[in-house]
């Protein structure tokens, strides 16, 4: 009889849930040592500075137009809005990356709590929050290599090159060519990647900040009224929009076996990243409308540089704003990547996609194959999309998960409620209930057309697990009883 047939069934098994405990999670993953041939390299500054980098870039350097444009003035208190709901989703993502720090994020916290199936979903989901937000982010990229190009020499791409077939043009080439180049980077090593992305993300916040002093001094309290032209529901489409602008801060739970001291390190870098991005933000955004009006910023392609030249009157200083904009946004897609590349690795360590995608490097410590098949696989929709098709489904894609995230947590404090937890989530449970609500309301705000292409894209992932996960899942075929707690993931 065989290790599986023998083992007891609990009530998760009964119920078909195949929840993986924990420890089981922690063990894999090497728990607060060195992780499945992973090197924990990152230090506190080094992961806040990756979630910086992977938060501030495309959302406010490319998609502050959209969110102007659907809100006017009041577009400030859209960021503010997105900012709670992503509050109270980074509250629970530090509880669950304090007490879970492996690399599998919104997945591995789904899956020790919800079950496989859900588990599965929530995977499915993060290719759109991690995977085709970097194609978005890297035609992004491509309007500010434009716009950079012209103010350094006075020559831009031709559309034909720098535009995608629904953009006027044949291929995004600037897009496919950052994909690329955060691949290079990521397969050598993870101490060069975090470096890189420390550099860059220094620099962007240094542009940011000189944007907003030269932008103030332009000022004009008129420009703010009518301060809500839409009302509330032009607030609530502009914080739909908005919320692009703060995707990627859950990104730092998917370095949870590459950081130094997780337990700690992972909840501080959360709240830090999320307090300055969202000052960053309101900053950014009152500067702008302030400077010019909401009807000169709202769907201006590289809305910065545009303030920037008007104000200064000299194409100088949006040359600089191009600058950090190129920077920036390359540093979102490389961070963005990483996540994607754990994500994928966690979800391969479990048997519900192949197992190419878990081979690491023992030269570079890396997942190489992984790294490649997800550059070349989004490099595609970056070369033909445009950045309007996929930002929508990308934030619904993203709520779903953190939703789940907020349930995740609720859970696990039941069912584990000894688990050691080195940060815990304030005004529980009505914090994580909030969470729930408010990324409800933002889903809300995406309109019916996202809803069904989200329903679809469900889906498909649902068969895609029926057909091909559920049978290859290790949690069954090693005969690990998916218990809801297990004694080994305990403690103070």
């Amino acid at each position: 009889m065989s290790p599986a047939s023998s083992a007891p069934k609990s009530p998760a098994r009964r119920a078909g849930a195949r929840v993986k405990s924990p420890d089981l999670l922690l063990a894999e993953s090497g728990a607060d040592l060195e992780g499945h041939g992973l090197r924990r390299t990152m230090g506190l500054f080094q992961l806040v500075c990756f979630g910086v980098g992977a938060i501030v870039g495309t959302g406010i350097f490319v998609g502050l137009s959209d969110s102007v444009a659907e809100a006017g003035p009041a577009v400030v208190v859209s960021f503010v809005l997105a900012a709670v709901t992503c509050v109270f989703t980074a509250f629970s993502f530090a509880e669950l990356g304090g007490a879970i720090p492996v690399s599998g994020s919104s997945y591995s916290f789904a899956y020790a709590t919800l079950g496989e199936r859900v588990a599965f979903l929530v995977g499915w989901c993060l290719l759109l929050e991690y995977g085709v937000s970097v194609s978005a982010v890297a035609v992004g990229w491509s309007q500010y290599v434009n716009e950079l190009l012209d103010s350094l020499i006075g020559w831009n791409l031709p559309d034909a090159l720098s535009s995608g077939p629904g953009d006027g043009g044949v291929i995004n080439l600037p897009a496919v060519v950052v994909v690329m180049m955060a691949a290079t980077l990521l397969v050598r090593g993870v101490r060069e990647s975090a470096g890189a992305t420390a550099a860059m993300a220094v620099l962007k916040i240094g542009v940011l900040i000189a944007f907003c002093v030269i932008a103030f001094t332009a000022f004009e309290d008129g420009h703010l009224s009518p301060f809500a032209p839409q009302g509330m529901a032009g607030v609530t489409a502009g914080a739909s929009v908005a919320f692009f602008s703060y995707i990627g801060f859950d990104a730092i739970t998917t370095a949870g076996e590459e950081v130094k001291n997780p337990r700690r390190n992972i909840p501080i870098a959360i709240m830090i990243c999320i307090g300055v991005v969202t000052l960053l933000y309101c900053a950014v955004a009152l500067g702008a409308i302030g400077a010019l009006g909401a009807d000169a910023v709202g769907d201006k392609p590289a809305a910065l540089s545009l303030v920037v030249d008007t104000v200064t009157g000299s194409s100088v200083g949006g040359g600089v704003i191009a600058f950090g904009a190129v920077v920036a946004i390359a540093s979102v897609v490389l961070a963005v990547m990483y996540g994607q590349t754990r994500i994928l690795m966690s979800m391969s360590r479990d048997g519900l996609i192949p197992r190419v995608f878990e081979r690491v490097s023992p030269k570079t410590r890396t997942p190489v194959a992984n790294t490649w098949i997800v550059a070349v696989v989004f490099a595609v929709p970056a070369a033909f999309s445009s950045l309007d098709v996929v930002v929508n489904l990308t934030t619904i894609g993203t709520l779903a998960t953190m939703a789940v995230v907020n349930v995740a947590v609720i859970a696990l404090r039941r069912r584990n409620p000894e688990l050691k937890r080195s940060f815990r989530v304030p005004l529980y449970p009505l914090s994580p209930v909030l969470g729930v609500a408010f990324c409800l309301y933002l889903m809300y705000g995406t309109g019916w057309t996202t809803w069904v292409q989200f329903v679809v894209f469900l889906a498909v992932g649902a068969l895609v697990y029926a057909g091909y996960g559920r049978s290859r899942s290790r949690l069954v075929s090693s005969g690990e009883p998916p218990h809801p707690a297990a004694p080994g993931a305990t403690g103070g």
